[in-house]
């Protein structure tokens, strides 16, 4: 089975642009794949009465005018200006000319948006159609505008081949190694499997299996409400339009990831913490990842709970209650209290589905290769 490693790097905006242009060239000449080839596309704004950052890097290389393309992005969004060689691979531009662009991001260029891949011979052919779009090997730097400020981005494409009873994926090339090491510190790496018979796109599981899953969550949906009333909850919190009734503005909850250790540590989840969402994650014994993902809301200060069982090319998805009165509904945090007895309920809830819903997931889906993480 091949594998595409989506590995994501730390990519600060205080780093300028052309800095992360230059040790990504750097990287693919210390691993020895010499020069790549680069797609570049550098947008304006979709909107009238913009700087146009095309029209000064026009006016500064002229030659670069058989890249000019215009179009809109969807029906009734105002027309984009951007350079691009998506459609002409086949004509070069000296490196030198988009490393002064680069260097002039964002102060001389304030585009939009910025997207360069780097790609070589020694990643591999190929490329496979995603929920983001077709994934080609390479390496992909993206800068964007953002209401807070510039947007970095730094990712790595990479194939790799998988047996199904391995209980690991096959170690990188080392030209691959050399590369990563250039470019810093990884956060994390998503694992896409592919299936033999169409590896274009990114789906493994049989059709029949994604029908039974299917099948289970719309079941489990409907028992949701009688389940709810059959379990025992510690805490008989109110319904939301009561709770926010009783929520004060800047009322303080503390620290919340020592509570959710508290709770789910003991069943064998752990706990990351990245911009006002909390995952929770572990393994069970057929090799499904099951996950907890709960949305604090950073600024609506409301829960919104999720569960999931993640197996080898399906995802078994379900909304976590809050209590017998909050079944769908952002719930609101409150202080400490609350957020304590919203953690004790929740811990109930998720010991019931682990009982009956996570079993008969796997019970159709069967199980996954040891090797198969989702997200490390």
């Amino acid at each position: 089975m091949q594998v595409l490693l989506n590995t994501e790097f730390a990519a600060s905006r205080k780093v300028p642009l052309v800095d992360m242009f230059d040790s990504i060239l750097s990287g693919f000449s210390q691993a020895g794949l010499g020069d790549p080839g680069i797609q570049f596309s550098f947008a304006d704004a979709p909107l009238e009465g913009h700087v146009s950052s095309v029209a000064r890097v026009l006016k500064r290389f002229p030659d670069l005018q058989r890249f000019f393309e215009e179009s809109a992005p969807l029906p009734g969004i105002p027309m984009s200006r951007r350079l691009t060689n998506q459609h002409k691979m086949h004509e070069s531009v000296d490196v030198s000319v988009l490393r002064a662009i680069d260097s002039g991001v964002p102060k001389s260029f304030p585009f939009h948006s910025v997207s360069l891949v780097f790609a070589a011979p020694g990643l591999g052919d190929g490329s496979v159609k995603t929920l983001v779009g077709e994934v080609r090997p390479g390496v992909s730097l993206g800068d964007s505008w953002w209401v807070s400020g510039r947007s970095r981005s730094l990712f790595a494409f990479v194939f790799v081949e998988a047996a199904i009873a391995s209980k690991k994926l096959p170690p990188l090339p080392e030209h691959v190694v050399k590369l990563f090491a250039a470019m810093g510190k990884a956060k994390k790496t998503v694992q896409i499997p592919l299936p033999r018979e169409h590896p274009q796109m990114a789906q493994v599981a049989k059709p029949e299996t994604l029908r039974a899953v299917s099948a289970v969550i719309e079941e489990f949906r409907t028992r949701m409400p009688r389940i709810l009333e059959q379990i025992n909850f510690p805490h008989d919190l109110p319904p939301v339009e009561e709770a926010r009734k009783l929520t004060s503005l800047g009322e303080k909850t503390g620290s919340k990831k020592p509570v959710l250790l508290r709770a789910f540590k003991p069943m064998g989840y752990n706990c990351i913490a990245e911009s006002g969402v909390y995952t929770l994650r572990r393994k069970t014994a057929a090799n499904s990842t099951l996950e907890i993902s709960l949305d604090v809301g950073t600024w609506s200060r409301s829960l919104t709970a999720g569960f999931s069982v993640n197996g080898l090319g399906y995802c078994a998805r379900m909304r976590l209650p809050i209590c017998k009165h909050a079944q769908l509904a952002c719930y609101p945090i409150g202080d400490a209290d609350r957020w304590g007895k919203i953690v004790d309920n929740l811990q109930v809830i998720v010991a019931e589905l682990e009982r009956t819903f996570v079993p008969e997931v796997e019970a159709v889906a069967g199980p996954s290769p040891e090797w198969y993480t989702p997200e490390n």
